[in-house]
């Protein structure tokens, strides 16, 4: 899957804001985040509503982990996510003359990009 199917519903805060997607699953909804990751299984039309709220759009300012198989890990911060692409820049820590380097990731969003956990702050030396 590369693009929104053409049975999902968007999902969208009071505001209009895009916080997901709600497809059928056989007699069942799925709640699709923005990263085109399942983010309940399959449930009722309004508990597929209630996870896209609970999961809101903060969560896309949070630092995360890309895990590369070729490199080590390098913490990343989300720049652009929508469906086709999902692009990550090196963490700047707040810093505005360090170079940070964009990377391109396919949609929905590969499992080697997580969100980062305080484990990460040791490996990223924010300890």
């Amino acid at each position: 899957m590369s693009a929104v199917g053409p049975d999902w519903v968007e999902h969208r805060r009071e505001d209009g804001e895009l916080l997901g997607w709600i497809r059928p699953h056989d007699d069942a909804w799925v709640a699709i985040s923005l990263l085109g990751r399942e983010v309940s299984p399959p449930v009722e039309w309004l508990d597929a509503e209630e996870a896209l709220e609970a999961l809101g759009l903060a969560w896309l300012a949070n630092a995360w982990v890309l895990e590369r198989p070729d490199a080590p890990a390098v913490r990343v911060r989300l720049v652009d996510v929508r469906p086709g692409q999902v692009v990550v820049q090196t963490d700047d820590f707040g810093a505005i003359d360090v170079p940070v380097t964009r990377i391109a990731l396919p949609w929905p969003a590969p499992p080697e990009l997580r969100p980062a956990t305080p484990d990460d702050a040791v490996v990223f030396g924010m300890s």
